[in-house]
């Protein structure tokens, strides 16, 4: 037996009202994607963080100027007491004192306005000699006490007149070295003797120097 379908079963009767919510849905979606705001918020503006700006600061360069060391002080001669022993000092004379050459000679002073008045000579024929030459004279020399203690050396130059019999008029000290040795060179100086200068024939007066040598004997 064939089973009939009911009537309230039947789809086809739905048939309008499917249509009709098919509608309706399409239309309310419709609807919502128009009212959707598709529209671009626009590019997202990224805020960066401020670099730091390092400012170069130029460096001038300097110079050091090198002052140059000042000059070592003098020793200084230090006092010995009077009661103090002092051990004899011997008078080097000898060394590179050649006593048989030339004797070395301060160049003469420079001519004087009235050097016409002057009643010597200072270039002649046949210059004056010492007698005993400059050896003899060294060794009567008597080294000045002063001079010994603060160590001093040296020559000392004396400017004179031989006279006529060929002795010392005006001994003065041209160049010295002091604590003493410049009067003890005038002392010896003023008892030398000389064979007198000669021009023309006849003795005359002349202008003459000589070295003093002071050595202390180490």
């Amino acid at each position: 037996m064939i089973e009939r379908k009911k009537p309230d079963a039947d789809l086809r009767n739905f048939h309008t009202v499917f249509l009709e919510l098919g509608l309706i849905v399409t239309l309310v979606l419709f609807i919502a994607a128009v009212k959707i705001d598709l529209t671009s918020l626009g590019p997202e503006e990224i805020i960066m963080d401020e670099q730091e700006i390092v400012e170069m600061e130029e460096i001038i360069q300097t110079r050091q100027i090198e002052t140059p060391p000042p000059p070592p002080r003098p020793p200084i001669p230090v006092e010995v007491p009077n009661d103090e022993i002092i051990e004899d000092v011997d008078i080097d004379i000898g060394g590179d004192l050649d006593l048989g050459g030339q004797l070395s000679m301060p160049p003469p002073p420079p001519p004087r306005e009235d050097e016409d008045d002057e009643d010597f000579f200072v270039v002649v024929e046949e210059m004056p000699e010492l007698i005993g030459g400059l050896g003899e004279l060294q060794r009567q020399i008597r080294y000045p006490e002063m001079a010994r203690r603060a160590g001093i050396e040296g020559r000392v130059f004396i400017q004179f007149i031989v006279n006529e019999r060929g002795e010392v008029e005006n001994p003065v000290v041209m160049r010295g070295i002091g604590g003493g040795a410049d009067e003890e060179a005038l002392r010896v100086v003023s008892q030398a003797r000389f064979t007198p200068g000669m021009q023309r024939g006849r003795p005359v007066r002349v202008q003459y120097s000589l070295p003093i040598y002071f050595r202390l004997q180490n």
